[in-house]
């Protein structure tokens, strides 16, 4: 048995540019999964400017938790985009939603106390309304464009 059935990529008919959206995703799920997991205060001091005066090590070991997460989720949503189209619709539908989540605490609920936001809380935002076209994208069928 073969760690990978074969590819799907025949059988999806939404725009490849969703595929595509979808790649570049994945790679900017695994970029900041590796800063997170790597960078000895995991990008939380230097990159987010949380004070870590306090519970620097539970903050910090949150980092890597988290970005040892996003590591082979990032690679799981490339493997889909590049050789299981027909999961694009789904997977961007759910990456709208965890978008869409992040991004609501960020602003408005557990993480919104303060004027500082790290870029993710920026990033998420833009995902949201870019996923959504791309997952429009990803319905159309491009034998009737």
């Amino acid at each position: 048995m073969a760690l990978l059935p074969p590819s799907t990529n025949a059988a999806y008919r939404g725009s490849v540019l969703a595929a595509w959206f979808l790649a570049l995703s994945g790679l900017l799920t695994i970029a900041p999964g590796m800063i997170h997991y790597f960078l000895p205060d995991g990008g939380s001091g230097v990159i987010a400017h949380i004070d870590l005066s306090t519970r620097a090590d539970t903050i910090i070991a949150i980092f890597a938790w988290y970005g040892a997460m996003q590591i082979p989720f990032g690679i799981l949503i490339l493997i889909i985009a590049l050789r299981y189209r027909t999961l694009v619709p789904l997977v961007l539908l759910l990456m709208i939603l965890v978008q869409a989540l992040s991004a609501f605490a960020a602003w408005f609920w557990k993480g919104s106390h303060g004027d500082h936001h790290p870029p993710e809380h920026y990033a998420s935002a833009l995902f949201i309304v870019l996923g959504v076209i791309f997952f429009a994208f990803s319905l159309r069928d491009r034998r009737t464009q």
